[in-house]
């Protein structure tokens, strides 16, 4: 078995063929996907996404790219999706300082109450922190949540192991498929084993043999080969793990 945790198969890039992706992905052994919202004027896709299949399931939260142009009221939203739908988690969620342009301050407010309607629901959360960790890791040591995802993860080593004390897994997918990514392969290497999820993050972050093309939830079972040979360990070993880390950060999946 293999749990694909971040996968936005509700993205515009499916609307042709999703429902073919979604049978690809269960043919290459992958029998779970978790489906993170960015915005809250996409949360009915995504929910009519999940419930595609059993194997799916749907994640609520605002995007800090998805922040700029959301209110006050789509947090009051974001509530009632939780409290109606109780989904596996918050998500996706965070801070993006490397995209050019964006307001931190607002991202920083967005990502406070976000995780505060974690912690009042008590669901783990799917993190988005590129160029952030460090401010990502500041706001939960003050606002308490049951662990969640640091999604593609591409700190240091000192960085993901405050993530583990905070209860935190750490997601690794196609970046850690190129030969150039040292950091991210030495991580996936040498990190504790049970500390490491999967994930596609499709369509987006595609693995080196697609040659930047679109990414897609079956290439989860080629990652899942490349994170054992890494750690040396067994495919199937690597799969009993990863699903079992992923099912202890988010029960229920």
């Amino acid at each position: 078995m293999l749990i694909d945790t971040h996968c936005h198969l509700d993205a515009a890039e499916f609307d042709a063929d999703r429902n073919e992706v979604l049978a690809a992905a269960l043919a290459a052994g992958v029998d779970k996907l978790l489906i993170p919202a960015v915005a809250v004027n996409g949360f009915q896709k995504t929910k009519t996404t999940a419930a595609l299949s059993p194997a799916c399931h749907a994640a609520y939260g605002i995007h800090p790219l998805y922040v700029m142009a959301a209110g006050e009221g789509d947090l009051a939203e974001l509530r009632t999706w939780l409290a109606r739908e109780q989904p596996l988690a918050v998500g996706e969620i965070g801070l993006d300082f490397y995209v050019p342009g964006l307001d931190a301050a607002r991202q920083e407010y967005f990502f406070v109450e976000q995780l505060k309607l974690a912690r009042e629901f008590n669901l783990p959360v799917l993190l988005h922190v590129r160029r952030a960790v460090d401010q990502v890791l500041k706001h939960l040591r003050r606002i308490r949540v049951p662990g969640g995802i640091a999604h593609a993860f591409n700190g240091s080593r000192q960085q993901a192991e405050e993530f583990i004390k905070l209860g935190f897994k750490l997601g690794f997918g196609g970046a850690m498929t190129y030969a150039g990514s040292t950091r991210i392969r030495e991580l996936a290497a040498s990190l504790p084993a049970d500390s490491i999820v999967l994930e596609t993050d499709a369509p987006d972050i595609p693995p080196a043999w697609l040659n930047r093309g679109r990414n897609q939830p079956a290439e989860l079972r080629q990652i899942a080969e490349v994170l054992a040979e890494l750690r040396g360990i067994s495919f199937v070993e690597a799969c009993r793990q990863t699903t079992a880390n992923a099912r202890q950060v988010l029960p229920g999946i």
